[in-house]
């Protein structure tokens, strides 16, 4: 029982390492008034990212690894469930986000100048957005793995 029981440890300290500053990484870009600003945000953004992402890993392999020394879970609704939206939520980086990403970098290195491009807002909806789908499946986890409702 003691092996569980630091995953468990594990699992909790990766979700606040992971989830938290992943719901705050939008945010850190929305009040950017100059381009200047937004440059510093975005690699703000980025360092955060890293971060999210060791996290995100190990949630994965702590949460297998909980099911592996207990099969019974993989029984359970809310973890099986669990599981699903957090390979999607991570398939969505690759798959969604970094599509959309792309061009937002390829025009914060190109752009001269203060003023933040129209271009840029039109993009950042759509990758906000998808951000926002994405936060919305992992506070979902959050409250199955609270509540385990079935």
């Amino acid at each position: 029982m003691m092996l569980y029981e630091i995953l468990v440890f594990i699992h909790v300290l990766s979700a606040i390492i992971a989830i938290g500053p992943g719901f705050m990484l939008t945010f850190i870009v929305t009040k950017a008034k100059t381009m200047t600003e937004l440059k510093h945000a975005y690699e703000i953004r980025s360092r955060m990212h890293v971060v999210v992402m060791v996290g995100g890993i190990l949630l994965l392999i702590t949460g297998l690894g909980m099911g592996l020394l207990h099969p019974f879970l993989f029984a359970k609704g809310w973890f099986v469930g669990s599981l699903f939206l957090f390979i999607v939520a991570l398939a969505m980086g690759p798959f969604v986000l970094s599509p959309l990403s792309r061009p937002i970098r390829a025009l914060l290195a190109e752009h001269e100048g203060e003023e933040i491009p129209t271009d840029y807002k039109l993009m950042s909806k759509k990758l906000f957005l998808a951000e926002h789908v994405e936060n919305s499946m992992l506070f979902i986890i959050v409250i199955l793995m609270l509540w385990k409702p079935f």
